[in-house]
C-alpha cells in the first residue's frame, strides 16, 4: 500500500472517530455530504457549510486540518480541490462565490473534541430546545465528557444556575468567544505545533492556525 493510501485510510478513521455534533440542514446539508469525504481524502476536517446572501451568494466552507491549522495556502488548495467537485455535483443552481476559510481564533465548536481541545476557555451555547430553563448559555468549558459538556457562568443571572451541564445532543450551536487568554493560548499552540512539541504528522505544514484570509473563487451556476 502506497503512502499516499495509507495517510487517505488514516484520515478517514480519524473522521469517522471525531465526527461533527453540529451539522446542518437543506443546501448546506447538501453540499456538506459532497465534499466532507473530498475534505477527508486530502487530510482536512469540515468545521462548517454555510450559503449566504453575502455579495450576492456566497457558499461559504469552512475547514481545518486535522491538527487544527490551516493556511491561507492551504485555503487556495481546498478550494482548487473542491470547485470541480462542486462544477459536476452542481448542488446550487444560481450564480455563487466559493469562500474557503480557517475557523479563526474565535471558532465553532462542532465536535467533542474541539470542547476538550478549547477546555477552560469561555464559550456560547445555543440549545435546540429549552435546557434548565433557557437555550442561551455562556461560560468556561470546566468538563467534558462522552455525553455533555458542562459550562461555568461567567455572567450570571439571577436565578440561573451557575453551573449547567448541557448535553451535545441538545447543542444547535457552540463558538468560542474572543478573549485575551484566548489568543494567547492559541497562539501559544500554534508556535507549539509548528516546533513540534505537539505532536501531529501535519505540524511540519502548519503556519498559522489564526489564518483568517479567505481563498475566493467564483463559481459560474445555470439557473
Amino acid at each position: 500500500m502506497t503512502e499516499s493510501a495509507n495517510t487517505q485510510q488514516e484520515a478517514a478513521a480519524s473522521g469517522a472517530t471525531d465526527e461533527r455534533i453540529i451539522t446542518e440542514t437543506g443546501v448546506d446539508a447538501r453540499v456538506a455530504g459532497i465534499i466532507e469525504p473530498v475534505l477527508t481524502s486530502i487530510g482536512f476536517r469540515l468545521v462548517r457549510v454555510r450559503l449566504t446572501g453575502l455579495n450576492g451568494l456566497t457558499l461559504q466552507i469552512m475547514t481545518e486540518r486535522n491538527d487544527g491549522t490551516m493556511t491561507v495556502e492551504d485555503c487556495e488548495l481546498v478550494s482548487r480541490t473542491l470547485s470541480p467537485v462542486l462544477d459536476v455535483e452542481d448542488p446550487i443552481d444560481r450564480h455563487y462565490h466559493l469562500e474557503v476559510s480557517s475557523p479563526g481564533i474565535d471558532r465553532p465548536l462542532v465536535r467533542k473534541s474541539d470542547f476538550t481541545t478549547w477546555a477552560g476557555h469561555i464559550v456560547k451555547v445555543d440549545t435546540s430546545a429549552v435546557h434548565q430553563g433557557r437555550k442561551k448559555f455562556r461560560g468556561r468549558i470546566a468538563a467534558v465528557s462522552d455525553e455533555a459538556v458542562t459550562v461555568e457562568s461567567d455572567q450570571a443571572s439571577y436565578g440561573d444556575s451557575p453551573v449547567v451541564e448541557i448535553p451535545f445532543e441538545l447543542i444547535a450551536d457552540a463558538r468560542l468567544v474572543l478573549t485575551d487568554d484566548l489568543i494567547r493560548d492559541a497562539l501559544r499552540r500554534d508556535k507549539d505545533l509548528r516546533e513540534g512539541r505537539i505532536a501531529d504528522d501535519d505540524a511540519d505544514a502548519a503556519e498559522a492556525s489564526d489564518a483568517t484570509s479567505a481563498a475566493d473563487q467564483e463559481q459560474t451556476k445555470k439557473n
